[in-house]
């Protein structure tokens, strides 16, 4: 690809867009249970129901953060009590939508394709002098949205929140923190907008010293990343680019800042100031889908070699440790998807396989510690969108939902063991959570 310069221009101003709020809309178990997989059952014991309720419009002082767990169905989105696994509330929302938290730790941004719109978990803390308060409201779809043409992916790193449109490579940037004030204000946060120079589906990531890492392609191909020099919008200047990380994809941030990407041939780490390459042993190695954590510098990676099929089911994963930019590929015995990836409170590798057993790997030696029975055995849908089990962890605890009986668990990472299972009012997609 060839050079791009950028253009100096003052950095455009943020659209705002409003959407009503809607209630939580009940959909027919029976037209949910279609979009299911797997098989009913699972080794983790009989759910407990989860009736459904909703805490009162105005909000109320907790005596504690309250944690809160965010998922999308067929229907909207559900909001549930990380203790108790109870539905608090949600929202009706059509079609497919993705769901990341925005970094405040109230707040998830939804990816409905020609926006990026703002759901309010309900749980928040605000500081007050030497001490904090904490409350819990009901949880809503809020009227703000950042307009965006194909909405993607959406980082948060060293306190900034970074979103990426695929449609026209516009990257917008803000003070994580700024949000709450949103919805006291009903206005969006100030932004700081970049773009790229060629539309394509990308990421990009911002750095404790305000550069910024994108990812460079097209709308036919995707070739590396450049790093560019902190500033304003379209000010800031290439410093640095590597070309060599075809079909670039994803994002994770190890221990000491090192930002990794995935290519169609191994990975991409950026450094202290250096772009490293570490190649797969395969001349087809894509490590796609990526989990990273600030307690340990090895990333933890997908790892598929055959690119003509339609699903490729993987055993093995990739571990590229950061530090000595060296790959390893583990084989775990079982296929997982790319919802199956996480990272334990200390940095362990967490991946769910389609056996129903969630694997908890250490990331230096790759050495399996151990093996939790979760759910049942299941299949990966050839239809990414389909729901499927799906890993998302929050402190010490890893949640994974089961869609084949619409059941959530909640696995303690210190015991090993499953410590609580709740039926769902819907069958679970996507999954997230806010710390309150």
């Amino acid at each position: 690809m060839p050079h791009h310069s950028t253009h100096i221009s003052p950095a455009p101003t943020t659209p705002r867009r409003r959407f009503p709020a809607k209630p939580l809309a009940a959909v027919g178990l029976s037209a949910l249970l279609l979009t299911a997989c797997g098989t009913p059952g699972g080794p983790a014991g009989a759910a407990e129901p989860s009736a459904s309720s909703s805490e009162k419009s105005s909000p109320k002082e907790a005596g504690a953060p309250t944690p809160r767990l965010v998922y999308t169905h067929d229907a909207g989105i559900g909001v549930l009590d990380v203790t108790t696994l109870k539905a608090v509330g949600g929202a009706e929302l059509s079609g497919f939508n993705r769901l990341n938290p925005a970094g405040d730790g109230r707040l998830v941004l939804v990816s409905t394709g020609d926006s990026f719109r703002l759901f309010d978990a309900g749980a928040w803390t605000e500081p007050h002098g030497d001490h904090s308060h904490h409350y819990v409201a009901e949880p809503k779809l809020t009227e703000l949205a950042f307009e965006a043409d194909k909405a993607g992916h959406v980082v948060r790193h060293a306190g900034r929140t970074v979103l990426f449109s695929d449609g026209s490579g516009k990257v917008e940037s803000f003070k994580s923190s700024s949000l709450d004030a949103s919805i006291e204000d009903g206005a969006l946060p100030a932004t700081d907008v970049y773009t790229t120079p060629e539309a394509h589906h990308g990421v990009a990531v911002e750095l404790e010293d305000g550069k910024l890492l994108v990812t460079l392609g097209n709308e036919e191909s995707r070739s590396g990343i450049a790093v560019l020099s902190a500033g304003k919008g379209q000010e800031r200047k290439e410093i640095l680019r590597n070309e060599d990380c075809p079909g670039v994809h994803g994002e994770a941030v190890a221990a000491g800042e090192a930002v990794v990407v995935g290519c169609e041939n191994g990975m991409l780490i950026y450094k202290d100031g250096v772009i490293t390459k570490v190649a797969s042993p395969d001349a087809y190695g894509r490590m796609g889908n990526q989990a990273g954590s600030e307690k340990s510098p090895v990333i933890l990676g997908d790892y598929k070699v055959d690119e003509a099929v339609e699903l490729e089911r993987p055993t093995r994963i990739s571990l590229v440790n950061t530090e000595t930019a060296t790959l390893q590929l583990v084989d775990i015995g079982t296929s997982y998807s790319f919802r199956s990836l996480g990272r334990g409170p200390e940095g362990e590798a967490l991946v769910l396989g389609t056996d129903g057993s969630l694997r908890v790997i250490d990331p230096v030696s790759g050495s399996v510690t151990s093996t939790i029975p979760v759910v049942a055995a299941w299949e990966e849908s050839t239809t990414w969108q389909d729901p499927r089990p799906t890993l998302f962890v929050q402190g010490s605890t890893a949640f994974v939902t089961e869609p084949a009986t619409r059941t959530i668990h909640a696995v303690d990472l210190k015991t090993g063991k499953v410590k609580k299972s709740a039926q769902l009012e819907h069958v679970p997609n996507e999954l997230t959570g806010v710390e309150g």
